[in-house]
């Protein structure tokens, strides 16, 4: 069992009275999504609601991070910075590049651009945990590094502002890590949900420019079609998967993305396509490394054809520390009841480059349901043009990053007496 702080009858209900305040954030979010690692506007939205907070802040400077630090006056008065325990709060903040389709009427302004991961909420519900923090730091026995992150989507964001010493900017390393991350589909709104051990997988990125020689699409014969060598490699592709890999050692390729010609009746000289692989151990990731070489390389030669083979690892597996993630089930079931936690069966398929802070810190990564829809089955997923998020679950995501900032100090300083 959690140590519980005093604040823990009242966070649910202090949480859903900010809730209207953050759903305006929210929404101001939404309709100005941005991408990549330099989100100015978005910086400046988060800057604007913690600017009357007693926070030591800093901007980042090869991103538009921002750190937060906000110091607990709770525990001895004698304390040193050195002495006090700290814990990491994290939400990432940039937006995907993908048309919006949902019809609300905040919906992105911005053509090509669209908040369908939910970074938005993650952000608004990090800005109100800060509010309910400060109202009880006379409670924090400690200090809580707040990261709003930008670049997760296939940047390394959080990989910028470990170097730039997110991790030690309340003068000592934090002894404890936490995120969430909100589903607008297969988690009914309001449930949390984690599993110790790993949570997600490893991310890799392949990118094969296929060449040939150009020509009529009526005499091929004259030609070498990158197109037809490129299909036959992807179909390659996906049989070495299910041939060459344990099926208890999971490997996922997906091809996204394939460029190629300007008329039909055109054979180009170059085809490129794009995969992302999704690996669950080291030994899988390093062998189909090197098996889409052989495979993309092998078919090339069978067609006259030259593969150029890119292959390169983006985010680790994401590993959750064990006793970490049962205190984090203990406060979302403290302040919930035990129906708002559920232990997943297995690990999720995506990646989170928050792996990297996992790395160097114990900690939890907590999934929260926020379907708009009550078929959250067949809902549009994260990453849909047309995903859509149930704004009210942000109070319980507010109320679980406090709660676990104030027991996560208490806990640190009892483990070290």
């Amino acid at each position: 069992m959690a140590l519980q702080s005093p604040a823990c009858s009242s966070l649910p209900s202090a949480a859903v009275d900010l809730l209207p305040e953050i759903i305006d954030l929210r929404r101001r979010l939404h309709r100005h999504p941005e991408l990549g690692l330099h989100l100015p506007r978005t910086q400046q939205a988060v800057l604007d609601h913690l600017a009357d907070l007693d926070l030591e802040i800093t901007t980042g400077a090869s991103t538009t991070s921002v750190t937060a630090v906000l110091r607990g006056t709770g525990g001895s008065a004698d304390s040193s910075d050195t002495d006090r325990p700290a814990v990491l709060l994290r939400a990432d903040m940039d937006a995907l590049p993908l048309q919006e389709q949902t019809g609300l009427d905040y919906a992105s302004e911005i053509d090509g651009a669209m908040h369908a991961c939910g970074h938005d909420l993650h952000t608004a519900m990090l800005v109100g945990a800060a509010r309910l923090l400060t109202a009880r730091r006379d409670e924090l026995v400690g200090d809580v590094v707040l990261m709003f992150q930008p670049g997760e989507e296939g940047w390394d964001g959080a990989a910028h502002m470990i170097n730039e010493g997110v991790l030690t900017a309340a003068g000592v390393k934090v002894g404890a890590a936490f995120a969430m991350h909100v589903q607008s589909n297969r988690n009914p709104a309001g449930r949390f949900t984690s599993r110790p051990g790993q949570f997600q997988a490893s991310s890799s990125k392949m990118i094969v420019t296929v060449t040939g020689r150009g020509g009529h699409g009526s005499s091929p014969h004259r030609a070498v079609d990158p197109i037809v060598a490129a299909a036959e490699m992807i179909t390659s592709l996906q049989t070495m998967i299910t041939r060459r890999f344990d099926i208890f050692d999971p490997v996922v390729l997906t091809v996204g993305m394939i460029h190629g010609g300007t008329k039909s009746n055109i054979i180009p000289d170059q085809v490129e396509f794009q995969a992302t692989i999704r690996t669950f151990s080291d030994a899988s990731t390093d062998r189909v490394s090197r098996l889409v070489h052989d495979v993309c390389e092998g078919v090339a030669v069978q067609h006259g054809a030259v593969a150029d083979v890119q292959f390169w690892v983006e985010y680790p597996s994401t590993h959750n520390d064990a006793a970490s993630t049962e205190f984090a089930r203990a406060v979302v079931t403290d302040l919930f009841g035990t129906d708002s936690y559920a232990e997943l069966d297995h690990p999720g398929a995506g990646s989170e480059d928050f792996s990297r802070v996992l790395q160097e810190v114990p900690g939890c990564y907590l999934n929260l349901g926020a379907c708009a829809q009550e078929d959250y089955q067949n809902a549009p997923a994260n990453h849909s043009g047309l995903a859509r998020f149930d704004e009210s679950v942000m109070a319980k995501g507010m109320a679980v990053h406090t709660e676990l900032a104030l027991r996560s100090v208490q806990r640190i300083a009892a483990m070290r007496f």
